[in-house]
């Protein structure tokens, strides 16, 4: 969520057009604007409006994380102890840099972040915990939970 980003006004076809994109975004522009209602170079044109505001942020292959073998799944809660604005600016910068977290979301809690981080196995994770984690700037405490099992995740 970015504060302060104005809308994008849409209407009915930019809606469908990033409903398919959402679901197949390597589909060619006849196909969607086919799915859309719409010929090819309005389409193409709305799909570029729709990068250039930066509603559209990129494409990207989603690979499958188990078949890499990397089917552990921890969230950690994290507490910070000084949650003064340039030390939030310090520990967000420095978490973008371990790879094994794919989200990083500040909540509203008893702690401050919440972290998904996806290892190989707990052994991993508890190197990534030990050695990464928990040298963030200003961690001040962490409590894991492992994910037994995924019934629905989203995409990266």
């Amino acid at each position: 969520m970015h504060m302060g980003t104005p809308t994008v006004d849409l209407d009915d076809f930019d809606r469908k057009i990033l409903a398919i994109l959402r679901q197949d975004g390597r589909i060619t522009y006849t196909d969607l604007a086919e799915q859309v209602g719409l010929s090819k170079t309005p389409c193409q044109q709305r799909v570029k409006r729709l990068v250039q505001s930066g509603l559209i942020v990129g494409f990207r292959a989603i690979v499958d994380p188990i078949k890499l073998g990397l089917d552990h799944v921890a969230f950690v809660e994290v507490k910070l102890s000084d949650t003064r604005e340039s030390a939030l600016k310090q520990f967000n910068a420095a978490v973008r840099a371990i790879p094994e977290v794919e989200e990083c979301h500040m909540i509203a809690s008893s702690f401050d972040y919440l972290l998904k981080v996806r290892t190989a196995d707990i052994r991993r994770y508890r190197v990534i915990m030990g050695e990464k984690i928990s040298s963030l700037p200003f961690v001040a405490s962490t409590s894991t939970f492992v994910a037994m099992e995924t019934i629905r995740e989203s995409a990266r």
